[in-house]
């Protein structure tokens, strides 16, 4: 299947180490290459394993394997200007060929394998420069509160085999009896909402952004936080058989939306901006019909890559990624600035881009008003935070002071001795102004490398997706692709919905751009910490647990081992008590024996003296009594 090509080479990487981007390079496009072919030729495999198990490509994974390959050759291009490291390469492409497994997975198992792996992978990816202790505690959390997530799976497989049926096929989950089937969608949606860092997981994502920005752009796009989504998605059969998991999962997505997005309105943080805005954006995909939600995923991978590329592109060449001193860096590098702004309109709902029309069409088939609300308000926070990040990079003064300390080492800069977290080197950045002064961080330079200079149009490319992705929402359109992806008859977007949305994401949009102090507070406060959530899990769930361990330690040392250190003690001291009154006595008969057995061989050795005439006399007299007892006896 897809995903054996780059899960193999990626695997072949970390251990031969040779030309590894070029080899990464070549084997993306050629993934991409054999998922185009797959959309079409629609493969299916069945192999024996624990059970029946099977690869298959129907329409849903068709668009979902097409994305993964595209978006990983477009991140692996960017990243090419800088990241050498065959290690990088290695884990991305394994990390893309885990995200292909699990989206064409037809079976429980199969499925788990690749949504395990990913997992694995992520935690070696953001904590890539495994030297810095606060990026590998960002990877430990972040790996653990997705693992907490990923329980629900086990149960829900679990949950599946207690049901008494020959195999877990996804198809066949919603024909489960129940208490069993109910018990499968729980732990389904407890490890979408993990996965794709819905509330209340959802810190785990702002920890991710240790990573190098070419991770965050993949696994903010088309991977790994993608993959809750697309699982709620193929199990929708599951889930609207219970009656209530699936306006669980949508009220979920949608108060995930509506927070999320005031998160991202409230931060000073670039990177943190567009992370709470992946929780956003993936909260809207949860709210709708299976149509509606991958055609939202598809339009933001498209978007979520290209704005990551931009960020850790600005990272690299100014070592900030503070709101506060990006003031101009979008005309200061016009591509990165201009493909920026793309992605960044097209985030904010602006017509004709594509989030404007498929985030309405997942709006149309959203459950009852209430709901509609909720997203039609996560919308227009999100046309909020998208002005404000454009205010920062292209007014000239910032948002705060007019400062502008772009050779400023950023808090997401490697640490000495570690690689720029960024995928370009500064040169590639050519400035559109003249440098006031040279950039302690990497000032621009003279002389490109040729593998900095064209890793920078993987940029344009993902802006025209930005831009057009959205024409599958479109009602001309919207019976094929619904069809398509296995949803026949989803509601389409009218006209009217789609004018007003519009309208109203344009003036918002205009509002944050005239007036961008109004977005900008003077501490983060509890909105711009995420809520508190990781305070809330730490306290909730981390220290309880903790202290549990420690009890528990406790018993074990002290109870359990207490116990068994007494079983020897128990038995010395009934020994020593034996020993008393009947070894002794024993001692005494034992020694006595062999007092007289000694005695009795002394005398024997008496007349033992070696003359003969004495041997003679001593056989005389034993033969004499010898015949006085056979006298005495008769």
């Amino acid at each position: 299947m897809i995903w054996i090509l780059p899960a193999a080479v990626g695997a072949l990487l970390l251990l031969v180490r040779r030309a590894p981007r070029a080899v990464a390079l070549t084997t993306a496009a050629a993934t991409l290459a054999l998922a185009v072919w797959a959309a079409f030729a629609r493969p299916a495999v069945r192999f024996p394993f624990v059970f029946t198990s099977g690869f298959a490509v129907d329409g849903l994974s068709a668009v979902m394997a097409v994305t993964v390959a595209a978006v990983t050759l477009a991140v692996l291009v960017f990243a090419a200007g800088e990241l050498r490291e065959a290690r990088f390469y290695g884990l991305m492409l394994v990390f893309a060929g885990a995200m292909l497994a699990t989206v064409t997975a037809t079976e429980l198992t199969m499925l788990l394998m690749g949504w395990e792996v990913m997992g694995a992978m992520s935690y070696a990816l953001i904590g890539y420069w495994w030297r810095d202790d606060d990026r590998v505690t960002s990877a430990g959390v972040a790996f653990l509160t997705t693992r907490a997530g990923d329980l629900g799976l086990y149960a829900a497989a679990g949950a599946a085999l207690a049901a008494g049926g020959q195999g877990l096929w996804l198809d066949g989950l919603a024909g489960l009896a129940a208490p069993w089937r109910d018990l499968v969608a729980a732990g389904v949606v407890l490890a979408a909402l993990g996965k794709s860092a819905q509330l209340p997981f959802s810190f785990w994502l702002s920890r991710a952004m240790a990573g190098p920005s070419p991770v965050s752009a993949l696994l903010h796009s088309a991977t790994m936080v993608a993959a809750g989504a697309y699982l709620l998605m193929r199990l929708q059969p599951l889930l609207a058989a219970t009656g209530w998991a699936v306006p669980v999962a949508a009220w979920a997505g949608g108060l995930t939306a509506l927070l999320l997005g005031a998160v991202a309105v409230a931060q000073r943080d670039l990177k943190q901006l567009l992370a709470a805005s992946t929780c956003a954006q993936i909260g809207l995909m949860m709210m709708g019909s299976v149509a509606g939600g991958a055609a939202q995923l598809v339009a933001h991978a498209a978007v979520k890559s290209l704005l990551f590329l931009g960020a850790g592109a600005w990272l690299t060449a100014l070592g900030t990624k503070d709101l506060a001193e990006l003031g101009g860096a979008a005309r200061r590098y016009p591509v990165v600035g201009v493909s920026f702004t793309v992605g960044a309109l097209a985030l904010a709902g602006v017509p004709p881009l594509s989030l404007w029309v498929t985030k309405d069409t997942v709006l149309a088939s959203a459950a009852g008003p209430w709901l509609h609300a909720v997203g039609l308000a996560a919308g227009l926070l999100s046309a909020a935070y998208a002005g404000k990040a454009l205010a920062s990079v292209w007014r000239g003064d910032g948002l705060v002071g007019g400062r502008r300390a772009l050779g400023a080492r950023s808090s997401d800069a490697p640490s000495p001795g570690v690689p720029p977290s960024g995928a370009l080197s500064p040169g590639v950045l050519s400035p559109a102004v003249p440098s006031s002064g040279a950039l302690s961080s990497g000032a621009p330079s003279p002389g490109v490398p040729a593998a900095s200079a064209w890793s920078l149009g993987s940029l344009p490319p993902l802006a025209v997706a930005s831009a057009v992705l959205g024409v599958v929402g479109v009602p001309v359109a919207w019976a094929w692709w619904s069809a398509l992806v296995g949803d026949p008859g989803a509601a389409g977007v009218s006209a009217g919905e789609l004018v007003v949305s519009g309208g109203l994401a344009v003036g918002v949009l205009a509002a944050a751009l005239v007036r961008p102090g109004l977005l900008v507070s003077g501490r983060p406060g509890r909105t711009g910490g995420w809520l508190g959530l990781e305070a809330l899990a730490r306290a909730v769930v981390w220290r309880p647990l903790m202290g549990c361990a420690r009890a528990l330690a406790w018993f074990d040392d002290r109870v359990v081992d207490g116990a068994v250190g007494a079983v020897p003690r128990v038995g010395m001291a009934a020994a020593r008590a034996a020993r008393m009154p009947f070894e002794a006595g024993l001692d005494g008969v034992v020694r006595a024996v062999a007092g007289a057995a000694l005695r009795l061989g002394r005398l024997a050795r008496r007349p033992q003296n070696g003359q003969v005439h004495t041997y003679f006399a001593q056989a005389a007299v034993s033969l004499i009594i010898l015949a006085l007892a056979i006298v005495l006896v008769r």
